[in-house]
């Protein structure tokens, strides 16, 4: 069973508040039994080099990030389909520093990042079953392939500060459609999934303001392979591009071209426990981005 939800931050941006949308995401489409509940709890760390736009007179920045999250996920039968509801809470503390003005400066940030739900439906190759009844139709079906959407919408609840230049919270809503496919072949998956970010202004930026900023497209594919029930390995690649930022009108052409890159493995504890373990990369492909190194850890439980 898939661990639950947690909040790996790939970081595509300068700004924290991105960086929960920002996630390489494994088994997000899988089949699950309805009327099953999860509670995931996971932790990691983030370090790595922050590349800034040359005009904030900012060099050799770097990050040390450690974060933890909170999540709930709960599945159901619509019209006769699996969907699912989710919900990650995300708490972070990190150590920024590097030369500005060519003088030593650091920084230092903890509290809580901004939350998000998820709601997904798996319109096709994945029928709302439980017990006896799912475990048949997985038994019968070793090979299929199931098509879903879903929206995902990130709160601005989190640590901000218009003063900061680096906050937590990101003090604008984020809304992520997605539409995934997963194809199962006996004990492979393949899943690929398409997103669209659409940022909310935000009208109190630093120094008080504007931020607009153009939608940000990710793409991102995951093979996983299934040891036996419950034991599985899996590579992720991802990429983000576009979504420049406009300044008071003023358009930045800082447009993100990122990638990323994650080994992850997954094993039972238990009938109902689970743990799982990750360890991604993300690079860069412009002159202001984020280069960093990631390793998470996650337990979830379902009841």
């Amino acid at each position: 069973m898939p661990p639950g939800r947690i909040l790996l931050l790939l970081f595509a941006s300068l700004h924290l508040g991105d960086a929960g949308a920002q996630s390489l995401e494994p088994r997000r489409w899988t089949h699950l039994p309805i009327d099953s509940n999860f509670i995931g709890v996971g932790t990691g760390y983030s370090k790595g080099d922050i590349l800034f736009d040359p005009a904030l007179q900012i060099e050799d920045a770097k990050m040390d990030l450690s974060f933890g999250a909170v999540s709930y996920i709960r599945s159901f039968g619509l019209w006769g389909k699996m969907a699912r509801i989710e919900a990650t809470l995300p708490y972070a503390m990190g150590h920024w520093d590097g030369l500005l003005n060519g003088q030593p400066a650091s920084v230092r940030r903890h509290g809580f990042a901004d939350p998000s739900m998820r709601f997904s439906i798996n319109l096709l190759g994945s029928p709302a079953l439980k017990g006896k009844e799912f475990a048949a139709y997985r038994a019968a079906n070793p090979v299929r392939t199931s098509l879903g959407v879903a929206l995902d919408v990130t709160f601005p609840w989190g640590e901000y500060r218009p003063d900061r230049l680096i906050n937590l919270g990101s003090n604008r809503y984020i809304l992520r459609p997605q539409i995934g496919v997963l194809h199962q072949q006996n004990a492979w998956e393949f899943e690929t999934t398409l997103s669209a970010f659409l940022f909310e202004d935000n009208p109190d930026f630093f120094g008080g303001t504007l931020r607009e900023q153009e939608p940000l497209w990710f793409i991102q594919g995951h093979a996983i392979y299934n040891f036996r029930p419950g034991v599985w390995a899996g590579l992720s690649a991802g990429y983000g591009y576009d979504g420049d930022n406009v300044i008071n009108d003023v358009d930045k052409n800082d447009d993100g071209r990122v990638s990323f890159w994650a080994l992850n493995f997954g094993m039972p504890l238990s009938p109902t426990q689970s743990v799982k373990f990750s360890y991604a990369i993300s690079q860069t492909n412009t002159s202001v981005g984020t280069d960093l190194d990631t390793i998470l850890a996650a337990w979830s439980t379902m009841f």
